[in-house]
Protein backbone atom coordinates (compact mmCIF):
# COMPACT_ATOMS: atom_id res chain seq x y z
CA UNK A 1 0.00 0.00 0.00
CA UNK A 2 1.36 3.42 -0.96
CA UNK A 3 1.61 5.67 2.11
CA UNK A 4 4.15 8.13 0.67
CA UNK A 5 3.59 11.72 -0.41
CA UNK A 6 0.55 12.60 1.70
CA UNK A 7 -1.06 12.51 5.13
CA UNK A 8 -4.14 10.34 5.75
CA UNK A 9 -6.61 9.90 8.57
CA UNK A 10 -4.78 7.06 10.31
CA UNK A 11 -1.55 9.09 10.00
CA UNK A 12 -3.19 11.91 12.00
CA UNK A 13 -3.98 9.43 14.78
CA UNK A 14 -0.34 8.31 14.91
CA UNK A 15 0.97 11.87 14.83
CA UNK A 16 -1.27 13.03 17.68
CA UNK A 17 -0.25 9.94 19.69
CA UNK A 18 3.39 10.94 19.28
CA UNK A 19 4.43 8.01 17.06
CA UNK A 20 6.45 10.25 14.78
CA UNK A 21 9.60 8.26 14.13
CA UNK A 22 7.92 5.12 12.80
CA UNK A 23 5.59 7.14 10.57
CA UNK A 24 8.46 9.38 9.40
CA UNK A 25 10.43 6.29 8.35
CA UNK A 26 7.46 5.14 6.26
CA UNK A 27 6.88 8.55 4.69
CA UNK A 28 10.56 8.87 3.75
CA UNK A 29 10.72 5.31 2.32
CA UNK A 30 13.12 4.10 4.98
CA UNK A 31 10.58 1.51 6.09
CA UNK A 32 7.75 -0.37 4.41
CA UNK A 33 4.27 0.09 5.87
CA UNK A 34 2.69 -2.86 7.64
CA UNK A 35 1.03 -5.37 5.31
CA UNK A 36 -2.57 -5.40 6.52
CA UNK A 37 -3.79 -8.17 4.24
CA UNK A 38 -3.24 -10.69 7.05
CA UNK A 39 -4.33 -8.41 9.91
CA UNK A 40 -7.50 -10.10 11.16
CA UNK A 41 -8.95 -7.03 12.89
CA UNK A 42 -8.49 -4.84 9.81
CA UNK A 43 -9.94 -7.44 7.46
CA UNK A 44 -12.94 -8.03 9.74
CA UNK A 45 -13.62 -4.30 9.70
CA UNK A 46 -13.51 -4.31 5.91
CA UNK A 47 -15.81 -7.32 5.57
CA UNK A 48 -18.37 -6.04 8.09
CA UNK A 49 -18.42 -2.44 6.85
CA UNK A 50 -21.45 -2.81 4.57
CA UNK A 51 -23.41 -4.52 7.33
CA UNK A 52 -22.32 -1.86 9.81
CA UNK A 53 -23.56 0.96 7.58
CA UNK A 54 -26.81 -0.87 6.82
CA UNK A 55 -27.38 -1.28 10.55
CA UNK A 56 -26.72 2.44 11.02
CA UNK A 57 -29.43 3.24 8.45
CA UNK A 58 -31.80 0.84 10.18
CA UNK A 59 -31.23 2.48 13.56
CA UNK A 60 -31.75 6.01 12.16
CA UNK A 61 -35.22 6.23 10.69
CA UNK A 62 -35.24 7.79 7.22
CA UNK A 63 -31.46 7.72 6.91
CA UNK A 64 -30.14 7.10 3.39
CA UNK A 65 -26.37 7.01 3.07
CA UNK A 66 -24.51 7.85 -0.11
CA UNK A 67 -20.96 8.52 -1.35
CA UNK A 68 -19.72 5.16 -0.09
CA UNK A 69 -15.91 4.97 -0.15
CA UNK A 70 -15.60 8.45 -1.63
CA UNK A 71 -11.98 9.55 -1.94
CA UNK A 72 -10.78 13.08 -1.25
CA UNK A 73 -7.44 14.59 -2.19
CA UNK A 74 -6.42 18.18 -1.49
CA UNK A 75 -3.81 20.35 0.17
CA UNK A 76 -4.57 21.73 3.62
CA UNK A 77 -2.06 24.46 4.21
CA UNK A 78 1.21 23.05 2.92
CA UNK A 79 0.25 19.44 3.62
CA UNK A 80 -1.04 17.14 0.86
CA UNK A 81 -3.95 15.09 2.22
CA UNK A 82 -5.85 12.01 1.12
CA UNK A 83 -8.83 10.44 2.81
CA UNK A 84 -11.61 7.98 2.05
CA UNK A 85 -14.90 8.35 3.90
CA UNK A 86 -17.09 5.30 4.45
CA UNK A 87 -20.37 7.11 3.72
CA UNK A 88 -22.15 10.47 3.88
CA UNK A 89 -25.54 11.42 5.35
CA UNK A 90 -26.59 14.45 3.31
CA UNK A 91 -29.57 15.48 5.45
CA UNK A 92 -27.29 15.82 8.48
CA UNK A 93 -24.24 17.01 6.50
CA UNK A 94 -22.34 14.28 8.30
CA UNK A 95 -19.65 11.77 7.45
CA UNK A 96 -20.41 8.26 8.70
CA UNK A 97 -17.35 6.28 9.73
CA UNK A 98 -17.72 2.54 10.37
CA UNK A 99 -15.46 0.76 12.86
CA UNK A 100 -15.29 -2.81 14.14
CA UNK A 101 -13.42 -3.34 17.38
CA UNK A 102 -13.19 -5.83 20.22
CA UNK A 103 -15.96 -6.22 22.77
CA UNK A 104 -13.84 -4.89 25.65
CA UNK A 105 -13.30 -1.37 24.30
CA UNK A 106 -15.59 1.38 25.59
CA UNK A 107 -17.31 3.75 23.18
CA UNK A 108 -15.79 6.84 24.79
CA UNK A 109 -12.33 5.35 24.22
CA UNK A 110 -13.14 4.68 20.55
CA UNK A 111 -14.24 8.31 20.07
CA UNK A 112 -11.10 9.64 21.76
CA UNK A 113 -8.77 7.35 19.81
CA UNK A 114 -10.19 8.18 16.38
CA UNK A 115 -10.82 11.89 17.02
CA UNK A 116 -7.96 13.14 14.79
CA UNK A 117 -9.14 10.93 11.91
CA UNK A 118 -12.81 11.84 12.09
CA UNK A 119 -12.05 15.55 12.41
CA UNK A 120 -9.89 15.33 9.27
CA UNK A 121 -12.59 13.47 7.34
CA UNK A 122 -15.19 16.07 8.32
CA UNK A 123 -12.84 18.81 7.10
CA UNK A 124 -12.22 17.03 3.79
CA UNK A 125 -15.93 16.45 3.18
CA UNK A 126 -16.82 19.95 4.44
CA UNK A 127 -19.21 18.27 6.85
CA UNK A 128 -20.70 19.63 10.05
CA UNK A 129 -19.99 16.43 11.93
CA UNK A 130 -19.16 12.73 11.83
CA UNK A 131 -21.13 9.76 13.10
CA UNK A 132 -19.05 6.90 14.45
CA UNK A 133 -20.84 3.60 13.85
CA UNK A 134 -19.09 0.94 15.91
CA UNK A 135 -19.49 -2.83 16.12
CA UNK A 136 -18.10 -4.38 19.31
CA UNK A 137 -17.14 -7.99 18.67
CA UNK A 138 -20.27 -9.85 17.62
CA UNK A 139 -22.58 -8.75 20.42
CA UNK A 140 -23.01 -4.97 20.47
CA UNK A 141 -23.28 -1.85 18.31
CA UNK A 142 -23.22 1.81 19.26
CA UNK A 143 -22.99 5.20 17.60
CA UNK A 144 -21.82 8.68 18.56
CA UNK A 145 -22.37 12.01 16.81
CA UNK A 146 -19.15 14.07 16.87
CA UNK A 147 -19.27 17.72 15.82
CA UNK A 148 -16.56 19.20 13.63
CA UNK A 149 -14.58 21.56 15.84
CA UNK A 150 -12.58 24.28 14.08
CA UNK A 151 -10.49 25.13 17.13
CA UNK A 152 -9.44 21.54 17.68
CA UNK A 153 -8.76 20.98 13.98
CA UNK A 154 -6.56 24.09 13.69
CA UNK A 155 -4.56 23.06 16.75
CA UNK A 156 -4.23 19.50 15.46
CA UNK A 157 -3.22 20.69 12.02
CA UNK A 158 -0.42 22.82 13.45
CA UNK A 159 1.02 19.59 14.90
CA UNK A 160 0.48 17.65 11.64
CA UNK A 161 2.13 20.45 9.64
CA UNK A 162 5.10 20.37 11.99
CA UNK A 163 5.48 16.62 11.37
CA UNK A 164 5.19 17.10 7.61
CA UNK A 165 8.02 19.63 7.80
CA UNK A 166 10.34 16.88 9.09
CA UNK A 167 9.28 14.69 6.15
CA UNK A 168 9.93 17.44 3.59
CA UNK A 169 13.31 18.30 5.13
CA UNK A 170 14.19 14.61 5.42
CA UNK A 171 15.06 15.40 9.03
CA UNK A 172 14.66 12.66 11.60
CA UNK A 173 12.24 13.75 14.38
CA UNK A 174 14.20 13.04 17.53
CA UNK A 175 13.09 14.12 21.00
CA UNK A 176 9.81 15.62 19.84
CA UNK A 177 7.22 16.37 22.51
CA UNK A 178 3.81 16.16 20.88
CA UNK A 179 1.43 18.80 22.29
CA UNK A 180 -1.62 17.44 24.08
CA UNK A 181 -4.54 18.97 22.20
CA UNK A 182 -7.65 18.78 24.37
CA UNK A 183 -10.85 17.31 22.95
CA UNK A 184 -13.01 18.59 25.82
CA UNK A 185 -14.60 21.37 23.75
CA UNK A 186 -15.79 19.00 21.01
CA UNK A 187 -19.50 18.24 21.16
CA UNK A 188 -20.26 14.52 21.31
CA UNK A 189 -24.00 13.81 21.07
CA UNK A 190 -24.47 17.58 21.52
CA UNK A 191 -22.66 17.58 24.86
CA UNK A 192 -19.18 18.65 25.91
CA UNK A 193 -17.03 17.48 28.76
CA UNK A 194 -17.16 19.75 31.79
CA UNK A 195 -14.64 19.85 34.61
CA UNK A 196 -17.00 20.07 37.57
CA UNK A 197 -14.07 20.60 39.95
CA UNK A 198 -13.99 24.25 38.84
CA UNK A 199 -17.75 24.71 39.36
CA UNK A 200 -18.24 26.14 42.86
CA UNK A 201 -21.90 25.13 42.95
CA UNK A 202 -21.16 21.53 42.03
CA UNK A 203 -18.18 21.30 44.40
CA UNK A 204 -20.36 22.61 47.24
CA UNK A 205 -22.95 19.93 46.41
CA UNK A 206 -20.31 17.22 46.36
CA UNK A 207 -18.87 18.30 49.74
CA UNK A 208 -22.37 18.50 51.20
CA UNK A 209 -23.14 15.03 49.90
CA UNK A 210 -19.94 13.51 51.32
CA UNK A 211 -20.37 15.22 54.68
CA UNK A 212 -24.02 14.27 54.77
CA UNK A 213 -23.19 10.66 54.00
CA UNK A 214 -20.83 10.57 56.94
CA UNK A 215 -23.23 12.39 59.25
CA UNK A 216 -26.44 10.41 59.38
CA UNK A 217 -26.96 10.66 55.60
CA UNK A 218 -28.59 14.10 55.60
CA UNK A 219 -28.41 16.30 52.51
CA UNK A 220 -28.93 20.04 51.88
CA UNK A 221 -29.59 19.56 48.15
CA UNK A 222 -33.08 18.43 47.15
CA UNK A 223 -33.63 15.98 44.34
CA UNK A 224 -35.11 18.81 42.27
CA UNK A 225 -31.85 20.76 42.57
CA UNK A 226 -29.77 17.71 41.67
CA UNK A 227 -31.89 17.03 38.57
CA UNK A 228 -31.65 20.69 37.51
CA UNK A 229 -27.85 20.48 37.70
CA UNK A 230 -27.78 17.28 35.64
CA UNK A 231 -30.06 18.77 32.98
CA UNK A 232 -28.19 22.09 32.81
CA UNK A 233 -25.89 21.02 29.94
CA UNK A 234 -28.14 18.32 28.53
CA UNK A 235 -28.88 18.43 24.80
CA UNK A 236 -32.20 19.97 23.79
CA UNK A 237 -32.73 16.91 21.61
CA UNK A 238 -32.92 14.71 24.72
CA UNK A 239 -35.69 14.46 27.28
CA UNK A 240 -34.82 15.85 30.70
CA UNK A 241 -33.34 13.42 33.22
CA UNK A 242 -36.21 12.95 35.68
CA UNK A 243 -36.89 11.32 39.05
CA UNK A 244 -37.58 7.94 37.44
CA UNK A 245 -34.22 8.03 35.65
CA UNK A 246 -32.52 9.10 38.87
CA UNK A 247 -34.12 6.30 40.87
CA UNK A 248 -33.16 3.66 38.29
CA UNK A 249 -29.56 4.91 38.25
CA UNK A 250 -29.36 5.26 42.01
CA UNK A 251 -30.75 1.79 42.60
CA UNK A 252 -28.21 0.37 40.17
CA UNK A 253 -25.14 2.25 41.41
CA UNK A 254 -25.94 3.18 45.03
CA UNK A 255 -27.75 1.62 47.96
CA UNK A 256 -31.52 1.99 47.91
CA UNK A 257 -31.53 3.62 51.36
CA UNK A 258 -29.37 6.46 50.05
CA UNK A 259 -31.97 7.36 47.44
CA UNK A 260 -34.76 7.29 50.01
CA UNK A 261 -32.76 9.58 52.31
CA UNK A 262 -32.32 12.16 49.58
CA UNK A 263 -35.94 12.44 48.48
CA UNK A 264 -37.51 12.35 51.94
Amino acid sequence: MNRVGFIGGSDCVKIMQGNWLDLWQIKTRRKEPEDLTHNLAVQLGTITEDFNLSWFEKEHKGCILKDHQREYEKDIGNVPVRGTIDAFWSVKSSVVEAKHTNSFWKMDDVVEYYMPQIQLYAALAQANSTYLSVLFGNSDWSTRHVAFDHEYFNSMWAVVSDFWGYVKRDEEPIGIDTPNVSTNSIKVDEMVKRDASSDNMFVDAAVTYINGLENNKTFEWTLTEVLAEINRDRSGDWQDYDETDWKEGWNFWVEEEGYLTMIN
